[in-house]
């Protein structure tokens, strides 16, 4: 064994994180392996962007995942962790474009094969920055087997996806209304789309009704569109307008006539009940032109700004053109009135600059035949959700689902494997790429300018990172996955993707389990945002407390699903738990220092109890890990830890310890200290794995670390009910004792005589053998045990507890004379603040203008002291008897 000599007085978390990692890395020991007769597990990590820096989202989603994998891995499984970055077409575009533009550049400059050269020379200056910092989390992902969304197997993947769908007819091109960021200068999807409340106003315009007196009051909250439009639509239903259906109006500012067109998708109650229909630029109306064959006029281009159809407006931003019409309007009369409102405006996820829809040609993929086996694989029990309730949520989605645009306006990505022959109408789909035409023979061939959307990537990591199309031994072997985990937020960007692609590439699930966690929110229960800029970086968390107390506050008091709120002061009570347990540890290891395995003599009460204490623990937390609820278990053993182990096990272990009894009594405390605290820290280590291993190295200990050693289930055989039952006595009348004495003022250092009355032989029995923790723990000079007994001390102070009567005699431990003047003063004050809330509280004005909450506060203070009155009232009571 180590010498004691060698663990440091204080935990240093910096100096052993780095070190033990280095170790596990370089023994190999996060390398799967793979053996046919083992059971396996294997988690995929949901890739974070490749250029990107580890925030608390990506900490949380990561220490769950790894405690999971260490647990797995110390049950003797075969264990993959398999790690990756995504190359987020989007955001690394974006952070390239905007390092050019500080040199006076434009990825327009450079043409699109150089641009691309500085995109991945960009990823490999910054490529590996966010997989360092998992390391300095404490990953323990098989990094031999890391993935890259564009590399080179991953790209095979999307290609031979990519084609199979196109020939099976479920990717086309079509025009269709799509989701367009004037700023990133791309389409989004749906999902991608983040709808926040803003301030607005709503627009009641007078279109006149043609051949007629008549108009029609049209309301809108967007009158810059009005130019595109091409009806205006009322509910067929609506009495106010029936006669008015199939007639025709004069569009404002415009010489164009639309129709009045009847659609049930108009709301009678909003506005006037008439809008009007502009399909080139909302998604409703778009799906209302279709059904009623209008024409799409686009009024925006691009950049967001009025085209050649906008008229004298063209050329200006939609902002300044919306300010510019409404004057119009209200000049030439047409404006009949403004309401303020709010409405749920669409913005892009990745730069919060609002959407415009537009009409454009991309592609789709047909998601109704791939939604319907994904939808019956989560109902029919092959994908469980946890929490259950995102089932609902999941299924809600999917069955309303619309077709997904895959096409993204970008150069860095997988670029869409179509070519165009320029002097046919030839469309070719085809993993590689093809020299001349297969209809004309022409070699004028132009791909397809387009990237597909990330998500259409990340869609397949799955099997692609275990070499899918290849049959490869570990995707035959670890595939389907064992469970996802990941944020709420990405269910339907992320894990609906994977679950329909996974079923009709593998014809398996990609996973068994969904576990979902929350998002990590501040002190105040906000979103972390730039604006905000409340963001906390955790590498700089780690360097001021260590991975392992972030790892443990991120998983305490954390529940499958829901947000978790990031408290400074509970990093402080992790670390404090962190040192607590370090301290522990030298204290153990300053007594093993000739330790000697061997059988030893009996048990004691103690040594029962904290054995059957650790099983009965180990098996919990083993039933909660197996549920996914990893903050319950990491509850359970701190508590275990902090309350039984330090607080209590080593505080009785120590006179045998320092051989106050006998030396069979010393080698025994010797083998229970060694052998519980080993088996703690090899509990602990999923949560906390660098602090475990740095403790178990210096115990006695078989294995090389404490990632491969056993994990503790919880042996039935050691659990001892009747030794917790006698402890559990024994504990509450200790902790009644040495209230007591404190209620009295009794020195810490004062040996006090106590008399215990048991309510039954069983009571007397356990206070019996633990005579020797009760005087040793409660400070006693002499303990008298009694059964049943009438007769009652004499100027004592009392208390109740687990059918025990306790007696603190007072006679020679305190001055009664001065006790009995201090409780008088201390009755006094009782009495002059009830008084004083009494009088306030009769008070009808007080009661009537206070707050509730206020008047609530001062009764709970008055009950307050009238309850300490009463204890005064009876320790004065006790003196006098």
């Amino acid at each position: 064994m180590k010498d004691e000599q060698n663990i440091s007085t204080v935990y240093e978390p910096q100096k052993v994180e780095k070190k033990w990692y280095q170790i596990w890395e370089k023994a190999g020991y996060f390398e799967a392996k793979v053996d046919r007769e083992a059971s396996r597990f294997s988690i995929v990590m949901p890739p974070p962007n490749v250029t990107g820096s580890l925030h608390l989202g990506h900490a949380l989603d990561n220490t769950l995942q790894d405690i999971l994998t260490r647990w797995h891995r110390m049950q003797g499984e075969d264990t993959l962790w398999l790690p990756g970055t995504d190359h987020a077409g989007i955001a690394t575009q974006a952070r390239v474009e905007e390092h050019l533009a500080k040199e006076g550049l434009s990825k327009e400059d450079l043409g699109r094969e150089k641009f691309l050269e500085r995109v991945w020379a960009w990823k490999k200056q910054y490529g590996g920055h966010i997989t360092t910092q998992l390391r300095k989390l404490g990953a323990s992902c098989d990094w031999s087997r890391e993935r890259f969304t564009l590399d080179e197997g991953c790209s095979e993947a999307v290609k031979e996806v990519f084609v199979r769908l196109y020939e099976k007819g479920l990717i086309y091109q079509g025009n269709y209304i799509i989701n367009w960021c004037p700023k990133c200068q791309t389409t989004i999807s749906d999902i991608e789309v983040e709808h926040e409340p803003h301030a607005g106003k709503i627009w009641h315009i007078r279109y006149p009704v043609m051949d007629s007196d008549e108009e029609l009051i049209v309301v809108t909250t967007r009158p810059e569109t009005m130019l595109g439009d091409t009806a205006v639509a009322v509910h067929p239903e609506d009495e106010r307008y029936r006669k008015l259906i199939g007639k025709k109006l004069r569009l404002p500012l415009t010489d164009r006539v639309i129709p009045i067109i009847a659609d049930d998708y108009v709301d009678k109650e909003f506005g006037t009940g008439a809008v009007k229909v502009t399909p080139a630029h909302d998604p409703n109306d778009f799906a209302m032109g279709l059904r009623h064959n209008l024409e799409q006029i686009t009024v925006l281009d691009r950049q967001a700004v009025m085209n050649e159809h906008a008229g004298k407006y063209a050329g200006l931003d939609r902002y300044e053109a919306r300010r510019q019409i409404v004057a119009d309007l209200e000049q030439l009369g047409f404006l009949v009135k403004v309401e303020e409102h709010e409405n749920a405006v669409g913005q892009c996820y990745r730069c919060d600059t609002v959407i415009e829809p537009m009409v454009s040609k991309q592609w789709f993929v047909k998601m109704k035949p791939l939604a319907e086996p994904a939808i019956q694989a989560v109902k029919d029990g092959r994908i469980r959700f946890v929490p259950e309730r995102f089932t609902k949520i999941y299924l809600g989605w999917m069955e309303n689902i619309r077709d997904w645009c895959i096409s993204r306006q970008l150069w860095w990505g997988h670029r869409i494997p179509v070519w165009y022959c320029q002097d046919c109408d030839k469309v070719i789909c085809a993993k590689e790429e093809p020299q001349v035409c297969s209809k004309c023979g022409s070699a004028k061939l132009v791909q397809d300018p387009d990237v597909l959307d990330t998500w259409f990537s990340s869609a397949l990591w799955p099997f692609s990172t275990m070499g899918w199309p290849e049959e490869t031994e570990t995707l035959k072997y670890f595939y389907p996955t064992s469970v996802l985990v990941t944020g709420r937020d990405i269910i339907f960007f992320w894990v609906a993707r994977m679950i329909f692609s996974g079923l009709e590439f593998m014809s398996d699930v990609p996973f068994r389990d969904v576990f979902i966690h929350g998002l990590v929110l501040d002190a105040q229960g906000r979103k972390m945002s730039k604006s905000l800029g409340n963001g906390i970086d955790p590498i700089e968390v780690i360097e001021q407390y260590g991975a392992d107390t972030l790892r443990f506050m991120l998983i305490t008091g954390n529940t499958p699903g829901n947000d978790l709120r990031f408290q400074t002061e509970r990093l402080e009570a992790v670390r404090n738990f962190a040192n607590k347990i370090w301290n522990a540890s030298r204290f153990a290891l300053m007594n093993l220092t000739d330790y000697q395995e061997d059988n030893s003599s009996e048990y004691t009460l103690a040594d029962r109890w904290i054995r059957s204490r650790f099983n009965r623990t180990a098996s919990e937390v083993t039933r909660n890990l197996a549920r996914y609820e990893l903050g319950e278990a990491a509850r359970l053993i701190y508590e275990f830890i902090w309350n039984e182990f330090c607080d209590w096990y080593i505080e009785m272990v120590k006179p045998r310890l320092y051989g106050k009894e006998s030396e069979a009594g010393r080698k025994t405390a010797q083998k229970v200290l060694a052998q519980t605290l080993r088996e703690t820290m090899q509990l602990l280590h999923p949560f906390m794995p660098f602090l475990t291993e740095e403790i178990w190295q210096h115990l006695p200990h078989q294995g090389e670390t404490v990632m491969l050693a056993p994990w503790p289930k919880g042996t039935e055989a050691e659990m001892d009910e009747q030794a917790e039952q006698e402890m559990t006595i024994l504990m509450d009348v200790i902790k009644a004792i040495r209230n007591l004495r404190s209620e009295m003022n009794v020195p810490l250092g004062k040996k006090a005589h106590v008399v215990l009355i048991a309510q039954n032989e069983q009571v007397l029995a356990a206070l019996q053998k633990g005579e020797g923790y009760l005087l040793n723990l409660a400070g006693l000079a002499q303990v008298d045990l009694l059964l049943n007994s009438p007769e009652k001390p004499e100027q004592a102070v009392t208390a109740v507890v687990s059918g025990v009567e306790v007696y603190l005699l007072l006679q020679g431990l305190v001055d009664l004379d001065k006790e009995k003047a201090r409780l008088e003063k201390e009755k006094g004050l009782m009495e002059q603040e009830i008084a004083r809330l009494e009088k306030k509280l009769s008070n009808k004005g007080f009661l009537t203008k206070a707050p509730p909450e206020i008047v609530a506060k001062e009764k709970e203070k008055l009950k307050d002291y009238q309850i300490k009155k009463e204890a005064i009232l009876e320790r004065i009571a006790s003196l006098e008897c």
